[in-house]
């Protein structure tokens, strides 16, 4: 018998060379696949997820700020009450969300709690008094105060309530007797208890096109638009322009937590103002001279 001799069989006999690389190919790039499978699975470390977590909580922090200062600006605003004069209504430290969207596309209405800035005529509102801003946490404070994270601490903002519309004649006595708007005494169930609705100062004014006529609730101890009037509400009134929005209601104290509403029968029996056409209840929306002049949102 002979035995056969010679190179053993070469594995890729009968094979095509296209066949060959493709396999080869497909090892390899399962291998690749392999191993990058492997590095996404591996552990980060320590600092990996320390870093990763920064940043994560850096985007969050940013998007919050973002959204805050949009909503501050065109929206809502927080503020901090640092004086007596709308007691017992609102006290010193209470925080209110105020609406800027009043006025604007919802109507002002007698009754309504506003914020708006020192008009400073003929003088600053807020010259020589406490205004009560805060000092606490310096340029931090500021900045979470300007994003909308914190409370606007009134540096030269006031809160009272709107007693006229443009065009309306308020009255007062001086003494114990009501407050009278378009010749009709109103009952105002908001005024601070022992105090008196006319007490502090005789008047007899029209209100200008564009302003409103604002009282505090706290009658003995507010510097409202009686103190700073001419006698005739030129000076007293405060212009639309300068009004920042509705308080809506407290948020803090928890004990306070309260929505501030109109009273509606307050004002229910209040007509127009002379000259101007009742288009809807005079205690529920602005008259017509009010809403041809709507104050910007901020």
């Amino acid at each position: 018998m002979s035995q056969q001799t010679g190179r053993p069989e070469d594995p890729t006999r009968g094979r095509g060379t296209d066949d060959l690389q493709r396999r080869r190919g497909q090892r390899d790039d399962d291998g690749y696949d392999e191993d990058f499978d492997n590095d996404e699975d591996r552990p980060r470390g320590f600092f990996g997820t320390v870093l990763a977590a920064i940043k994560e909580l850096v985007i969050v922090i940013v998007l919050a700020m973002a959204l805050s200062f949009v909503v501050k600006t065109w929206l809502f605003q927080a503020f901090y009450i640092p004086s007596g004069s709308m007691e017992n209504t609102l006290v010193r430290d209470d925080r209110v969300i105020v609406s800027k969207l009043t006025p604007g596309p919802f109507d002002l209405r007698r009754g309504d709690v506003v914020v708006f800035e020192d008009p400073g005529t003929p003088t600053p509102w807020l010259s020589g008094l406490d205004n009560g801003s805060s000092t606490v946490g310096g340029p931090f404070h500021e900045a979470l105060v300007f994003v909308g994270l914190l409370p606007e601490d009134a540096e030269n903002h006031l809160i009272k309530r709107v007693i006229g519309l443009p065009g309306d004649r308020v009255q007062s006595d001086g003494g114990a007797g009501p407050i009278l708007v378009n010749g009709v005494p109103i009952t105002e169930p908001y005024i601070k208890p022992g105090d008196a609705p006319s007490e502090g100062k005789k008047f007899d004014i029209t209100v200008p096109a564009g302003h409103v006529w604002v009282m505090g609730d706290h009658r003995s101890d507010s510097s409202d638009s009686r103190f700073h009037d001419d006698g005739t509400g030129a000076t007293g009134s405060v212009p639309l322009d300068k009004l920042v929005g509705r308080a809506l209601f407290i948020v803090w104290p928890i004990d306070h937590v309260t929505w501030l509403g109109v009273p509606e029968r307050t004002f229910a029996e209040v007509p127009a103002p002379a000259g101007t056409p009742a288009v809807a209840p005079s205690g529920s929306t602005t008259s017509p001279a009010t809403t041809t002049t709507k104050a910007p949102a901020g």
